[in-house]
């Protein structure tokens, strides 16, 4: 592994999970502390942690999904948590719900300015989107790992759709392998 691996930052972990039953939001939003609930708006009660810090959305259905959080661990500790606080208020909850990544965000530096144009052409139409009118980063859909990358002028990205940190990681090799190849990382 590449040096610039050291560079990925987890920004966001995206999971879900179920507690396989309906919840009554409105009596949840007035059980639970720093809950927020606003049906027309949104239709989950959102439940804000400060330790990790992260947000559950609970859903009518009995879906959780688990944002905001830097790390699969902080992800596992914020659930756990909305499981002790939905237990607290006599909800039956199994002793550990099955909880699924759907995805991590993360961010890195290639440590060089990158001329996008030339990475566009050079990386092939049928993976990319650039049009910096609309938005000032390449777009670079990778088939494996299956991520999406946004490459910015400045050396920076952002990778996300990957399940595991390993997918970060391996894109950014991927990335840093064919720009070498094509001389745009000199």
């Amino acid at each position: 592994m590449g040096t610039l691996t050291e560079s990925i930052q987890v920004e966001n972990v995206v999971a879900s999970t179920g507690i396989g039953q309906e919840l009554d939001l409105e009596t949840l939003a007035d059980d639970l502390r720093a809950t927020k609930y606003d049906p027309d708006h949104f239709p989950g009660l959102v439940y804000r942690m400060q330790d990790p810090k992260a947000a559950a959305l609970i859903f009518r259905s009995g879906k959780i999904v688990c944002t905001g959080a830097k790390s699969v661990a902080d992800v596992t500790a914020a659930l756990e948590q909305v499981f002790d606080e939905l237990r607290g208020v006599g909800i039956q909850v199994d002793d550990s719900p099955e909880i699924e990544i759907q995805n991590i965000v993360s961010s890195a530096d290639l440590d060089h300015t990158l001329n996008l144009n030339a990475i566009a052409i050079g990386l092939g139409l049928e993976h990319i989107e650039y049009e910096p009118e609309q938005f000032p980063g390449l777009v670079y859909r990778l088939d494996e790992p299956s991520v999406v990358a946004l490459l910015f002028g400045s050396g920076k990205l952002v990778i996300t759709g990957g399940k595991r940190i390993e997918d970060a990681e391996k894109a950014l090799e991927v990335i840093e392998d064919q720009l070498t190849e094509l001389g745009l990382l000199e």
